[in-house]
């Protein structure tokens, strides 16, 4: 369940942060095995349901194949992550803020190489044509993201806002899927500093983007997508095919995954 600060934050701000929410060895286990997926998947070795997607600039210091990944999306009907999409902590929480019957519809792991792009200013909502309009966003850190290695920013408030305009991202090189906000006045925006296992829940209206790695080490992070069961996709396109919905709630109960015989 929500704290009376958190839910005030949301409501006021877009965001909260849970911090030390997870704890050890979870993000390190998270880290194993999506850096198994991505040799596994560079080995020619079938990955199915997961979607690895490459860091469009590529980089020149690769030594392994995780090296040259920026996303790997559709993950949470893997053991590892499954557990942590349906974890009782976190459906409390997603309770309070979209009711008793949820669906996770989409996950992906955030690896930010040295030199990478961080991500321009949008509004996740941008990429979900859905109905009802009630998405969030959870982020959990899996390495400590700092202002060097570029973490998140956000602008409380924007929540509030409706879905801007957004333009290509015109950076060569800027990775597939990159769009950014230019009609809004971000001066108020704060960074996210976060430490391995702190969560971010945050309104998928929010601002927010990310800046460069200029730091020497990764900076990831695993992000889990949900909305209330019974949305409909409106994209005139199509589901998108990074999308899996996965029912986790029913009734306000914890749902069981395919892996544990459901």
């Amino acid at each position: 369940m929500l704290t009376a600060d958190e839910r005030a934050a949301w409501q006021r701000d877009g965001f909260f942060v849970r911090r030390g929410f997870a704890r050890e060895p979870l993000p390190s286990d998270m880290l194993a095995r999506v850096v198994e997926i991505c040799r596994d998947h560079a080995a020619g070795r079938d990955v199915t349901p997961a979607l690895v997607l490459p860091e469009a600039r590529g980089n020149p210091a690769a030594r392994e194949p995780e090296d040259l990944i920026s996303k790997v999306f559709r993950l949470h009907r893997d053991p590892v992550f499954e557990r942590f999409a349906r974890d009782p902590a976190l459906l409390a929480m997603l309770a309070d803020l979209l009711g008793d019957d949820v669906d996770c519809f989409l996950s992906q792991f955030i690896f930010k190489t040295p030199g990478a792009y961080g991500q321009p200013w949008h509004q996740d909502a941008l990429y979900f044509p859905f109905e009802p309009d009630r998405q969030l966003g959870v982020w959990l850190a899996i390495t400590e993201a700092r202002l060097d290695n570029g973490c998140l920013h956000v602008l409380p408030g924007s929540h509030l806002e409706p879905v801007h305009a957004h333009r290509r991202d015109p950076r060569p090189g800027s990775n597939y899927g990159y769009l950014e906000i230019v009609d809004h006045d971000m001066s108020g925006a704060v960074p996210v500093l976060m430490q391995p296992g702190d969560l971010l829940v945050f309104h998928s209206h929010l601002m927010h983007r990310s800046t460069d790695n200029h730091s020497d080490g990764i900076r990831a992070a695993m992000v889990y997508h949900y909305s209330p069961a019974g949305t409909v996709d409106r994209s005139p396109r199509g589901p998108a095919y990074v999308n899996d919905w996965t029912p986790v709630s029913r009734g306000g109960r914890r749902v069981a995954g395919a892996t544990e015989g459901s």
